[in-house]
């Protein structure tokens, strides 16, 4: 029972980890910073393949009920438009439809392109697809962008205030560059629903950055004001409350959208929506991470800059204290406790205890047995007295 209850999902149910997030800020940013050079160094190599709706071309409607992505790239390889963007789709009447996009401008290939269709089944449409449908989203999506950094921003600097804000929206940022990497460097396709995508997964990155943020600013007022903790140890503290409140979340949000991707555009054939659902999907996992190892260091680094913050950690510094070890609640309550007993008791306030130290799996390691007890004698029985006659 006692193995149960100090089992790591235990003490992330219950908000009792001490994992040491703050502490280990430059490995987190190593490894953003790694990815994100990648992923820029992709886009300016090779760029973004865009789909049809930005590059214009053509789009074929076969009805081919019996044939299969793979036997339509087949008859394209040998005029070299194996690559194109194929899809199945199926109307809720009428036979299953293989739709090809390709960029077959001229008339020559154009015609080739028919030509080879037929060979699977009777061409129902060849529609004529111009870019500026895709420019005037790209350009509406832009906008929607930089109002949404406007709008958030006066949001959290109203409702905690601007370092917050701040440190959300670089968080968001992150988020971006690192989806549009894993689109460069994987070669999906970027299409007006990828884009839509790309706006979905930022209002999850924020929500996720203002649960874990509204916990520090409770934090804040309840045990910095003591000046017995950093601000670093504020964070990590609040970090490992909603930990598991954040893994759910991110758990719950996506699992729909795995489904989406197995079961609808692989098991079903409705590749529609696998454009959506990838973008989705890079962003989700993505936010969670910023969420966590991201927007909540950066906050720390910035609040330890103002001069009450810096004076509190040059305090701690001092006295002795570990400053930036992971804290469990336990251990933060009794230095919040024992700070408000010294200075309503009028005696000197005590130094501040030394945050336990954690195991590698952020399970505080145990401490050296303590020394019994002495036990003292038990009272002599009192004399009874003679009462006088």
């Amino acid at each position: 029972m006692a193995e149960h209850k100090s089992s790591l999902r235990h003490r992330l149910y219950h908000g009792e980890t001490a994992f040491d997030f703050v502490g280990r800020t430059r490995t987190w940013f190593v490894l953003s910073g790694a990815v994100i050079l990648i992923g820029l160094l992709s886009l300016f190599t090779r760029g973004l393949n865009l789909g049809i709706d930005f590059k214009g071309g053509l789009v074929w409607e076969v009805r081919a009920p019996h044939t299969s992505v793979s036997k339509a790239r087949s008859e394209l390889r040998p005029i070299g438009l194996a690559e194109s963007k194929i899809q199945i789709l199926q109307p809720p009447t009428g036979p299953r439809l293989l739709r090809v996009q390709a960029n077959a401008k001229d008339r020559a290939k154009r015609d080739e392109v028919t030509r080879r269709l037929e060979k699977l089944g009777p061409v129902e449409s060849v529609t004529d697809v111009g870019p500026s449908w895709g420019h005037d989203v790209t350009k509406k999506a832009e906008r929607a962008l930089v109002v949404f950094f406007v709008l958030i921003s006066i949001y959290i600097s109203l409702r905690f205030e601007w370092k917050m804000a701040l440190a959300a929206i670089i968080a968001v940022i992150h988020d971006i560059l690192v989806t549009v990497g894993v689109y460069s460097i994987s070669g999906f396709s970027v299409t007006p629903a990828t884009i839509v995508a790309f706006l979905t997964i930022l209002g999850y990155s924020l929500y996720d950055t203002v649960v874990v943020f509204d916990k520090v600013g409770e934090n804040t007022r309840g045990l910095a004001a003591s000046g017995r903790l950093t601000y670093g140890d504020t964070v990590n503290l609040s970090m490992n409350q909603v930990l598991m409140r954040s893994l759910n979340t991110s758990l719950v949000a996506i699992l729909p959208v795995l489904s989406v991707l197995v079961i609808g555009a692989y098991a079903l054939g409705a590749t529609a929506l696998q454009d959506f659902g990838l973008a989705l999907l890079v962003g989700l996992l993505t936010g969670a991470y910023s969420s966590i190892f991201v927007a909540s260091p950066v906050l720390a680094m910035l609040k330890e800059r103002e001069p009450r913050y810096a004076a509190i950690r040059q305090r701690v510094l001092t006295r002795g204290a570990a400053a930036g070890a992971p804290l469990t609640p336990a251990a933060a309550a009794a230095m919040a406790g024992g700070g408000s007993a010294g200075a309503g008791g009028g005696r000197a306030a005590e130094p501040p205890l030394r945050p336990a130290a954690t195991s590698g799996d952020g399970r505080p390691a145990p401490g050296p047995p303590s020394r019994p007890a002495a036990k003292r004698p038990p009272p002599r029985p009192r004399k009874k007295s003679r009462r006088r006659r």
